[in-house]
């Protein structure tokens, strides 16, 4: 399951070129053979690596295009209900869960306010993501609990205000 810029792309949210792929869980049947979400391995499966080195020589990428950099979400948690809201795609064999816009808000707020705000790459993501005052509410909610501290707070806010103005949903 991915997120981030390549999960925008998939869903059509957005068209940007993206340099990585940022992978937030595999899925494996459960003994009732319903998909079940858990983190990444740290580090990506040995076989996987190899077939991510193998692109990245084949393309010039970095070698780490693919990568499990988002894992650590797992520990302050993850939106409420995001496992029901994943899309999953077969492409050619591989399936690709797709994080639900909904859950893109929430993310691309938490990148936003943790880097550089109004001038990221995330913000305007965010801004192309349209959230309504609901979700940012919502989304601000949620990414203080990941990062109470008063100093993320003030970018939080900032950045929530003016993705308001932006998308004009000022109050």
């Amino acid at each position: 399951m991915v997120i981030g810029g390549s999960a925008l792309n998939l869903l059509g949210l957005v068209s940007r070129a993206t340099t990585d792929v940022d992978v937030l869980a595999f899925a494996q049947p459960d003994e009732t053979g319903l998909l079940r979400l858990r983190p990444p391995d740290e580090p990506l499966p040995q076989d996987l690596v190899a077939a991510v080195t193998t692109v990245a020589k084949d393309l010039g990428l970095d070698p780490h295009w693919l990568n499990a950099g988002p894992a650590s979400q797992w520990q302050t948690g993850l939106p409420e209900g995001l496992a029901a809201r994943v899309s999953w795609r077969d492409y050619g064999g591989l399936w690709v869960g797709l994080v639900a816009r909904y859950d893109l808000i929430f993310f691309k707020l938490y990148a936003a306010a943790d880097d550089r705000g109004p001038t990221s790459v995330h913000f305007q993501d965010l801004v192309a993501l349209q959230p309504t005052d609901d979700e940012l509410e919502r989304a601000g909610d949620w990414v203080l609990s990941q990062d109470p501290s008063p100093g993320f707070a003030q970018e939080l806010a900032m950045v929530i205000n003016h993705a308001r103005t932006i998308t004009g949903r000022s109050r």
